[in-house]
């Protein structure tokens, strides 16, 4: 659209007049009810121009309006600055793109959920800012992190930013699925292709045509099949099992995996030409143990959902609160959302207390049943810290490096403190 300094439009072409519904005569400070002279000069303001209302800007200034259109609303970017004609005189140019379509998108985002994942921790929100940075191509994501912390949650959210929003998302547990069937849940398999194979069933990403294609816990695909895998990643193409016919496939991989895969790739458990083909863009999920500031937001917002489903509606007692903030979390929010509904079976008159908490949590801080002598203050924290210990040791398995990390200390550290409690170092 041009206009004159007046506000008079001297040209405007047929796809903004056909989408506006602008009739032949328009001014600037009527556009479908909006007033669009008062918009630019606003946003020329925030632009950082000195004086957008009596001096000539050189450079242009990006606003956002709305405009109602049939009764509906239409969002608008516009880009508007002035220019000089070939006669001198200035005109104002004003360039409008649609994004009515986005805004409903960022919309439906935020009901269903964006914010379960945004959180005060610096960290969460740069891996929110990644996925709005990279949904908008074409780019093979690999989501790594602990179990628990949302993978899959970031995977919706990304495939609902994308172009291929429309289409369908499919997901695959890649280790829920036993290693003789994985095959065919992937490709899909011809009938005859094996015993009980009655039928022809298409599989994952044939279901996932110009869609995206989610491979949750990508690294636990046995290596013999990696090598198709990565066929169908690199070529767009595959075999079903049973038959030597290719199918072309468009799809996007979005995979996720709970251990660092280049570790698998340096034990030659992953194959390196594929890790590099899934991960293209790679994005790191901090555990929540490491975002202490999210935990009271994650409870606030459970304790709501759990009281629209007909749980009581409970408070939370100061020493729950910290029992719940120390705690390492090694199942993540999972773990927490779990241990949130067990504390308000549990709530003692209406508020969630220490006992009030699951076994884990208490015995992470050493509340044991009372003993029938009393403790010393110094034999209370030996007693806390060899709960912790025993704890973590139990959920790392026995590692000592993985202890270590979850309890906050070094290897050497954690030595030190299980040799002066008398346990086992070895």
């Amino acid at each position: 659209m041009v206009a004159d300094r007046s506000g008079r439009v001297l040209f405007a072409n047929r796809s903004i007049r056909g989408q506006l519904g602008l009739g032949e005569e328009v001014r600037l400070g009527n556009v479908c009810g909006v007033n669009l002279l008062v918009a630019v000069t606003r946003g020329q303001i925030d632009a950082g121009f000195d004086d957008a209302v009596s001096r000539r800007q050189v450079g242009f200034a990006d606003i956002e309006q709305v405009f109602q259109v049939e009764g509906a609303a239409r969002h608008y970017r516009i880009r508007t600055g002035l220019a000089r004609r070939g006669d001198g005189s200035e005109v104002r140019l004003l360039l409008f793109r649609d994004i009515t379509h986005v805004k409903q998108l960022e919309a439906k985002i935020a009901q269903e959920g964006e914010g379960e994942l945004i959180g005060r921790d610096a960290r969460m929100r740069e891996v929110i800012q990644q996925i709005h940075q990279v949904a908008g191509t074409a780019a093979y994501v690999l989501l790594q992190g602990e179990s628990g912390t949302g993978k899959s949650m970031l995977a919706r959210l990304l495939h609902r930013l994308s172009a291929r929003a429309a289409r369908p998302f499919v997901e695959i547990n890649c280790a829920a699925i036993p290693e003789s069937l994985l095959e065919s849940e992937l490709f899909g398999h011809v009938r005859g292709a094996f015993t009980g194979a009655a039928n022809e069933r298409p599989g994952r990403f044939t279901a996932a045509q110009r869609g995206t294609l989610f491979l949750d816990e990508v690294g636990e695909i046995p290596l013999h099949l990696q090598a198709k895998l990565l066929r169908a990643v690199q070529d767009k193409a595959f075999e079903p099992v049973g038959t030597n016919r290719t199918q072309s496939v468009d799809v996007r991989i979005v995979s996720a995996s709970n251990r660092l895969l280049k570790d698998a790739v340096e034990s030659r458990l992953f194959r390196a030409d594929l890790y590099y083909r899934l991960a293209v863009f790679p994005i790191h999920i901090p555990p929540l143990r490491s975002r202490k500031a999210d935990i009271p937001l994650f409870i606030a917002r459970i304790l709501e959902r759990l009281a629209a489903r007909g749980y009581p509606q409970v408070s939370l007692g100061d020493a729950a609160l910290r029992m719940l903030l120390d705690y390492p979390w090694p199942g993540n929010v999972r773990e927490l959302e779990n241990a949130v509904e067990h504390a308000v079976i549990c709530a003692v008159n209406g508020c969630i207390e220490p006992l009030s908490l699951p076994q884990d949590v208490r015995a992470y801080h050493g509340e044991a049943p009372a003993l029938p002598h009393p403790r010393s203050t110094a034999s209370r924290s030996n007693e806390q810290l060899r709960g912790q210990i025993l704890f973590a040791l139990k959920r790392c398995e026995g590692s000592k490096s993985a202890t270590a990390k979850m309890l906050g200390m070094d290897r050497v550290t954690l030595w030190r403190q299980m040799r002066k409690l008398g346990m086992t170092t070895g």
